[in-house]
C-alpha cells in the first residue's frame, strides 16, 4: 500500500515537472521571435533550461529546416511521449501493487 502510494505520487510529480518544461520551452521559443535582450534575467535562465537540450538534439538531428529551428518541438513531441507512456507505466505499476 505505502510503495504503490509512493510510485503514484513519483509519477505525478514527474508529470508536473515534464508539464512545467514544456511551457518553458514553450515561451523560450516564442521569445525568440521578439529579439529579446540578452541580458535580461528572464531570458538568460530560458536559454539556460533550453539551450543544453537543443545542443544535443542537433547533434543527432538537423533541426534547422527552411530557416525554422524544430528542436523545441521535437524537445516538446519527446517529452509528451515520456509523460504519455513512462508516468502511465508507473501509474499502472502503482496500481497492480
Amino acid at each position: 500500500m505505502v510503495l504503490s502510494t509512493l510510485i503514484e505520487a513519483l509519477a505525478q510529480i514527474l508529470s508536473m515537472v515534464i508539464n512545467i518544461y514544456i511551457w518553458v520551452v514553450i515561451i523560450a521559443a516564442l521569445i525568440t521571435w521578439v529579439r529579446p535582450d540578452p541580458y535580461n534575467p528572464i531570458v538568460q535562465i530560458l536559454y539556460k533550461l533550453t539551450e543544453p537540450l537543443y545542443a544535443k538534439i542537433r547533434k543527432v538531428i538537423p533541426t534547422l529546416i527552411g530557416g525554422i529551428d524544430i528542436a523545441p518541438i521535437i524537445v516538446i513531441l519527446a517529452l509528451k511521449f515520456v509523460d504519455l507512456f513512462v508516468v502511465k507505466l508507473l501509474f499502472g505499476l502503482a496500481h497492480s501493487l
